[in-house]
């Protein structure tokens, strides 16, 4: 195992900056998971760990060595890529053992490692079969099993289970996690996926146009984002922000009022500028929809439901306020609501969001340090 630093790295194609002035540090055994929308720079990272792209300027470390340029073979890296890379022509012994044949160790070495591999990955039963007989699920850890084989410094995972379906990429993030649990070591790990990205990391880092915005544990980020960006990208759903004025403290409370006259609070007495603007963020799990007529105690808000969706075990009500602003609720339950009915939409005190109008936070729901760029 090893740690991996970045130090002002920076990365351009064809005059276009990709990644810009980066600062990162993989502790040894940790799982960063890097997220952040398409073209933000995650899989550019992981290919100048790796090697396969040079540096425009900055340093990478992997354990106390400079690497930025040692070829990638000689690097003890190992990367699982999305498209899985296996030899057709191959069986799953034979893709599994190549690397290892390629530096020539013993054969009863290479089964070893082959078959433990293997073993842990749930695939000693297939090592005889070609890609082409395998599923997409059985294909992936062959992917894995192949870079397990190498006992890497660390691994690099570019979203491994993009390709397969919702119950299968559901398996596999739980088989990932135990294999993380198993092996310890020095893991990074990009994904769109919120849940994988929540389940599988010790720290997650959130980019955006090539810089890192936020680096944190998964609760850390969650609870205190730095950020509307931040906020709105973390989370199943996304959170709902609209534009309030201050209006006063009272009772241990900081009072806002919408556009629409209505009053929220939250529970803290914060040192704000009476009339000043403000952005105020909820989440949508923090929403209950009731009837128009329920008397609530902490805040709600009037408005007309538009739309309402039942996946099963959840359901998402969306409400379009007085003003126009769509504000939308999720519930682990039934969702009963109709389209054009009255609802007020409940929420505590203590599970709001403040922001500047730069988007930047002023309140969340944890007031743990972060750190951010």
């Amino acid at each position: 195992m090893a740690s991996i630093k970045l130090k002002g790295i920076s990365k351009s194609f064809r005059d276009s900056p990709i990644i810009r002035n980066v600062d990162l540090t993989i502790e040894d055994g940790q799982c960063t998971v890097l997220v952040g929308p398409s073209g933000c720079g995650k899989s550019t990272i992981l290919r100048l760990i790796c090697g396969l792209e040079d540096v425009d300027s900055g340093n990478i470390y992997i354990g106390d060595r400079l690497v930025n340029d040692v070829p990638p073979a000689s690097r003890g890296i190992a990367m699982v890529f999305q498209s899985y890379a296996l030899y057709p022509h191959m069986t799953v012994f034979e893709n599994m053992s190549f690397s290892l044949q390629v530096r020539k160790l013993k054969k009863d070495e290479i089964r070893r490692r082959v078959e433990e591999a293997a073993k842990i990955l749930k695939i000693d039963h297939l090592l005889q079969r070609k890609p082409k007989e395998l599923s997409g699920g059985q294909r992936q850890r062959v992917a894995i099993g192949r870079a397990i084989v190498r006992n890497p410094y660390a691994f690099l995972f570019d979203e491994p289970l993009s390709n397969l379906d919702y119950s299968l990429r559901c398996q596999m993030r739980y088989e990932l996690a135990k294999l993380k649990a198993q092996l310890k070591t020095t893991m990074v790990y990009v994904t769109h996926d919120q849940s994988e990205a929540m389940t599988l990391a010790d720290k997650i880092v959130v980019m955006r146009d090539g810089v890192v915005e936020q680096e944190g544990s998964p609760l850390e980020i969650f609870n205190f984002p730095v950020n509307t960006f931040v906020a709105q990208f973390i989370g199943s759903s996304k959170m709902n922000i609209f534009p309030v004025t201050f209006e006063d403290c009272k009772n241990n409370l900081s009072i806002f009022r919408l556009e629409t006259g209505e009053i929220v609070s939250i529970s803290k007495e914060l040192d704000l500028n009476k009339g000043a603007k403000y952005l105020f963020g909820i989440r949508p799990e923090d929403l209950d929809v009731v009837a128009e007529d329920t008397r609530c105690l902490g805040n709600y808000l009037d408005g007309e439901i538009v739309l309402a969706e039942n996946l099963g075990g959840e359901g998402f009500v969306y409400a379009c306020l007085k003003n126009g602003y769509q504000i939308m609720s999720k519930s682990k339950k039934t969702v009963l609501e109709q389209i054009g009915e009255k609802a007020r939409l409940a929420f505590g005190c203590d599970r709001c969001y403040l922001f500047d109008e730069q988007g930047k936070t002023i309140c969340g729901i944890d007031s743990q340090s972060t750190k951010t760029r």
